[in-house]
Order: structure tokens, then sequence, then C-alpha cells
């Protein structure tokens, strides 16, 4: 390793529960770098950085940080030397303001009664010198998921750190936000600060990094220099094989019949219409694919349609029966499977362990609880079979799925809403912060539900994967769908993205209904 370092990790261990996260892994990082940390979801990628941060203490090795020896405690002391974190899982309290969240736990100028115009003067200002469009008096709970992003990446800057982690800091991004956030790291590396980006996106690695140290399986791969390598060889040292080529064939099932149907469906907020009315059909063996910016209704579309928000107006018809004043369970029933966009805060519980969340969707079957009891050890069984064929890494069904990566964490929420084979499935993100593996067992998990006849609407920021799984393609826009598309191959990606600013579909289109 270079002695032209700010930072050097040197043979860092660490284990849970007897298992090792991080086995021998080293990492350097030189001032004014921009360095990728890439692996699969579970390499040890996030562990690495939460021993430098703080958060975890290290078993083995040792951490240098400007040629001195540390060791952090907490993340007060990383703060203290200079050092921010931005986890993918934000940090903030929403009912405080920008400003507020900015200056947590600081004593600012003035403590305990701060000067807060003074206080938001100077974050405007900082705001301003890297072209964030938010203001310090903004309560956090208003702000889009990019917004969130961009007070977490203030506020380190607001306490000088030199050096920036950004734990997949694209995860959440449209396309548009990312250009943004590039634009903002390249800005911080002119002026000298250093920035380790944890990360799966190999595309993005290659246009914003210098180098990439590649993780896999807790253990160091390689470290090579951006500009003298491609995606192949890094999706090669990533996870160790070539990606298999997923394909659509085409619907042969029973193509005219219906699956999931939305009737002039309309959602309202606070007196507010913020979905709808619109209509949909999805045929069984059928693929739809919403596409859109984030914030344009997808979330009370997909609640909608599973029960969690009342409907103002419409229906929802599952295999052709009525179940819009069904209850969440009474849909399940009825055959809706449900892949929920937050997976922590949505889908999991996080302190308990793998059987207990698999309970979540097996509890009203006899198999698993009769009389009020509960039959573990099918429990058991069914949880070791879902970890076998979805090849979830675990150090036990008995552990809490918290120590679960994100990428095992999506794979047992996707084993349990597909138990069963339901024959209607919203997939809403279902890859988000995934890395490529992971990725593409996703997909092919979802295109073989749609080859048995499942009806599928994936609700999907991501428009190479709208592009590879869907059969049609509904552009969503302030609550209402601007047009639908038939993915033959030929969509004008341009008109595409015309739609999802909410420019008029083409003249004589119904922007509501669509058989």
């Amino acid at each position: 390793m270079s002695t032209n370092s700010i930072l050097l990790m040197k043979d860092i261990d660490k284990y849970f529960f007897g298992k090792a996260a991080n086995d021998k892994v080293s990492l350097e990082v030189k001032p004014g770098e921009i360095h990728a940390l890439l692996g699969e979801n579970g390499a040890g990628k996030t562990t690495l950085m939460n021993i430098l941060y703080g958060i975890y203490q290290r078993d083995g090795g040792r951490i240098t940080w400007k040629g001195e020896e540390i060791h952090f405690d907490s993340p007060r002391e990383a703060i203290d030397n200079r050092i921010g974190m931005v986890h993918q899982h934000f940090m903030l309290v929403p009912t405080l303001t920008v400003s507020q969240n900015i200056t947590l736990g600081l004593k600012s100028e003035g403590h305990p009664f701060p000067n807060r115009r003074s206080i938001d003067e100077k974050i405007r200002e900082l705001l301003s010198a890297y072209d964030v469009h938010i203001s310090p008096t903004d309560k956090v709970s208003s702000l889009s998921v990019g917004g969130e992003q961009w007070v977490e990446i203030i506020k380190l800057l607001y306490r000088n750190a030199e050096l920036l982690i950004l734990d997949e800091p694209t995860a959440v991004l449209t396309p548009q936000e990312t250009k943004r956030l590039f634009k903002v790291l390249e800005k911080l590396r002119q002026e000298g600060h250093s920035v380790i980006i944890i990360t799966h996106r190999i595309p993005e690695v290659l246009e914003i990094t210098d180098r990439v140290t590649i993780l896999r399986d807790g253990r160091n791969v390689a470290t090579v220099h951006t500009s003298e390598t491609g995606s192949v060889e890094l999706s090669h040292y990533m996870i160790g094989r070539e990606l298999k080529t997923i394909s659509r064939t085409p619907n042969t099932v029973c193509p005219h019949e219906e699956g999931l149907g939305l009737d002039e469906l309309a959602v309202e907020e606070n007196g507010r219409n913020v979905l709808g009315p619109l209509s949909l059909s999805v045929r069984k063996g059928e693929m739809i694919g919403i596409a859109g910016v984030d914030g344009n209704g997808q979330k009370y579309l997909a609640e909608a349609v599973l029960g969690v928000r009342d409907c103002s107006a419409g229906k929802v018809r599952l295999l052709g029966g009525d179940a819009s004043s069904a209850s969440i369970q009474q849909r399940k029933d009825m055959g809706l499977g449900y892949i929920a966009e937050d997976r922590q805060n949505d889908a999991l519980i996080m302190d308990m362990d793998m059987r207990e969340n698999v309970l979540l969707r097996m509890y009203s079957k006899r198999e698993y609880v009769k009389s009020g009891f509960i039959k573990y050890a099918n429990v058991d069984e069914t949880a070791k079979e879902m970890i076998d064929t979805y090849n979830i890494k675990t150090a036990g069904i008995g552990k809490p799925v918290r120590y679960l990566s994100g990428g095992n964490q999506q794979k047992l929420i996707l084993a349990r809403e597909l138990a069963g084979s339901p024959p209607v499935i919203i997939a809403f993100h279902p890859t988000r912060g995934l890395d490529i593996g992971a990725t593409e067992f996703v997909r092919q998990k979802l295109l073989e539900r749609r080859a048995s006849g499942s009806s599928i609407l994936l609700i999907s920021a991501d428009l190479d994967e709208i592009f590879a799984l869907s059969d049609r393609i509904a552009v969503l826009f302030h609550g209402k769908i601007m047009a639908v598309l038939e993915n033959d191959g030929n969509v004008d990606v341009n008109y595409l993205g015309r739609l999802m600013a909410g420019e008029a579909a083409e003249s004589g289109s119904d922007s509501r209904r669509v058989e």
C-alpha cells in the first residue's frame, strides 16, 4: 500500500455468530480520491465501513487515519476526526427541519439557545454552493427521498468531513438525481475531499470513481484503477461467474384472462386527489411495468391494491372477484403476493428471526398454526427450504433478520411472498439496492412466476428493469396514467421520458382507461 494515503485499513476481521463478515480485508484511500467499494450484498462492504465509523468494533487488524493508528468506539469519535457516513437507510428525524437535522447533536453558537437564523444562513450558503434546491426551514417529512439524501450529505459537509462514506447513494435516486449527485462528488474531489462509495452498480463505478476495491464473501478480490478495467472484468470479480441472459417469452398461458383489474381507481389524501382515476387490466401470464419518477403516485397505487389505503372511488378486482372492500389478509387469501418498497419498515420486523418473519404471511394456515399454537417444526422446515431454494446467506433461522444483508433480506421477502405461487403479484422496487447477482436472481424468479401464469404489476424506477421484464409499460405522472405502451422492442425512450415528465400522450389516447 502507498504511503500517500489518507486512510489505511489492514487485515480487518469481523465475526457475527462465529461467521466471518470480514476476513483479513484491506482498503487504501488517497486524498482527493473517489474510491468504490464494490461487491454483492453480504460481501462485507457495509460491515467494513461500519467498523471504520465506530458502529462495530473490529476483531482484528488495524486502521490508520492521516498517518496515525486509530480506534473509534462510536460514530461521534469518527465525526470528530472528520469522517462522515451517509447510511443506506437515512438517520433523519422527519418532524424536524432540514436545519435542525443538520445541527442535531452539535453545540452551536449560543448553546443551549442557538441563533437559528445565523445557522440557517450558513446552511443556506452551503446548500447554494452545491446547487441543492431545498430550504433550511423545510420539514424533512416534506422532502423526497432524494432530498433527504442531500440533507445527509450537507450534514457531513457542515461538520467539515474530509472523508465521506456513501452507502448505496444512488439506490433511491432517479437518473437525473444521480447525474446531479455525480456533479457534486466531482466538486468534492476537486476541493480535496475523499469519498468512498459502497455500491454494486458497475456502470456508476466506471463513470465516477478513480479506483475500485472488490469484495466477495468477506474477502478482498482485487483493487484496480477504474480507467484500466471494464464491466465484464468487474462483474467477474464481483460474482465469480458470467451473468445469465434474462429474456421474456411470449405469453402463452392465458393471454386473454384477467388476473388483476383496476376500474376507475382513485385515492384522496387530506382532501386532495393523489391517484387516478385510472383503470388497468393485467392479464394472466403478463407483467405490466409502471414507469415514472418516484413520488408520482406509485406508493398510493401499490397500497390501494394491497388494501393498506382506502380508495375514494373505483374497484379492485382479483381473479375476477371484487376485492375493493376486502381486508389485507383477505386479499392475500384471494391470491395476492406483495413485495414491499421498503423492506425494513413495511416487509420485515428486524428484531424477529427468520421463522417469525416467515410466519407474518403464514400465520393463518393450519399447517403452521393450530388452536393458537405455532407448529415450529413445520415453520423451521419451510424456512430452511426457503434458505436453500433462494440461496439466502444467514447465520441461522433463529437469528434476527437485521443481521442479514439487504440482498438476503430481499430474498427472504421474495421467498415468503411467492410461497404457494400467488396468481397476482405486486412487485414494488423489487431489486432496489441489490447487487447484480441478487438482481438477476429476483428478476428470474418474477419471470418464472409470469411464465406459470401469474399477473404481475411491476413498479420500478429502473427503466432497464422495466424494459427487460415488462410486456406493457404504463407511464404514471401525478397519479394518472399518461399512456400504456407495448414493450415490443421499439419503444422510443425519449418519448417515454417525455411522458414521465408529464408531457401529453399522443393525441386520441385515453390517459385513464386501459384494457
